[in-house]
């Protein structure tokens, strides 16, 4: 029986989904939504936090500060709790409402920036943003996820053996692109294994990570309006950019069978499907990362207003007819039946 003092000592690391009755393709989930703060960057949010106590540039008086889309911030927030810090997470308005709600439920504060920077995103000003509160006081320590080496630190330490101990013949590996510590982690540590495995390396169309145009991204998680300064394409065999339409649907796909993950989950497998689709995979052996669960979009990807809004009727309807009632009852939830 686990027994532990702090939120971030538990995190269950060896949790996998086969999605091949789901999707047809041999290919395995791996899980990081099991832990205190739902999501894979308590990985990165701990070694940070740690490095910066052991440097001693994170003391007892000291604010922590940080710029997050959602996860990170409600990672920090659960160790800035546990551990007596303060914390400030500057965010956007993309940040799910559930998200927000929970960091400040953790004792923490948001900050959302309104103004779009140069790329039509929001991350260069939430970067101005914290980088002129830090010049204003010193007791701000902004750990800086994008260029931090303790990002992709964490998964070289974590994630990238806990696959490699459950799957020793791994061949391709299916991870999202944000910062990019997850994807460089599990990269360098897969490229000094005994065997070669192909690192294919998911990102959102109209994310600029590995060039091309910036285009509207409303899904937070994946993607960047600017090039992440920890990536090094070196260590990359091949990108797939995925559309948001096709993130919804995945998840909707996975919702139906009983998993509810999130957006970036929805963007990996998507992606992950695509190319065991394209390939010869009878001897392949497919790992892709969920780096969270499904709450904290219920107010989004699985809110039927939203994504009417966002991407009209056609959206709603599709995703509908992938619903049970539609598929195998004479009767819709609401009692009405359906016209022949």
């Amino acid at each position: 029986m686990p027994v532990i003092r702090a939120p971030h000592d538990f995190n269950e690391g060896s949790l996998f989904v086969d999605l091949e009755s789901i999707f047809g393709y041999r290919l395995y989930l791996k899980c990081e939504g099991f832990n205190f703060a739902g999501s894979i960057k308590l990985k990165a949010a701990n070694e940070m936090v740690e490095s910066a106590e052991r440097d001693g540039s994170l003391r007892p008086d000291s604010i922590l500060v940080e710029s997050s889309s959602g996860n990170l911030g409600v990672a920090l927030s659960m160790i800035a709790a546990s551990k007596g810090y303060r914390f400030l997470c500057v965010t956007d308005p993309r940040c799910n409402l559930s998200t927000r709600l929970l960091i400040e439920a953790l004792g923490s504060q948001v900050h959302v920036v309104a103004d779009l920077d140069s790329n039509g995103g929001f991350l260069g000003t939430r970067l101005d943003y914290v980088r002129a509160l830090c010049a204003s006081d010193d007791r701000y320590v902004w750990l800086s996820q994008y260029t931090n080496p303790g990002n992709w630190r964490a998964h070289y330490r974590t994630t990238a053996p806990e696959i490699a101990s459950n799957f020793p013949q791994l061949d391709v590996l299916f991870v999202g692109a944000g910062t990019a510590g997850t994807l460089m982690g599990c990269a360098r540590w897969f490229r000094k294994w005994r065997r070669p495995v192909r690192i294919v390396a998911v990102d959102s169309v109209g994310s600029v990570a590995f060039g091309g145009k910036p285009g509207r991204r409303m899904i937070p998680g994946l993607g960047m309006s600017m090039r992440p300064p920890l990536l090094d394409e070196s260590y990359v065999d091949e990108v797939i950019r995925v559309e948001e339409a096709d993130t919804i649907h995945t998840c909707h796909r996975l919702a139906r069978r009983g998993f509810l993950f999130g957006g970036s989950t929805g963007t990996v497998v998507s992606a992950a499907t695509d190319w065991l689709a394209r390939h010869d995979t009878r001897d392949v052996t497919a790992v892709a990362i969920a780096p969270d669960l499904g709450e904290r979009y219920l107010d989004t990807v699985y809110q039927t207003n939203w994504l009417q809004d966002l991407y009209g009727d056609q959206m709603v309807e599709s995703i509908r007819v992938d619903s049970p009632w539609e598929e195998n009852s004479a009767v819709r939830p609401s009692g009405r039946r359906r016209r022949s």
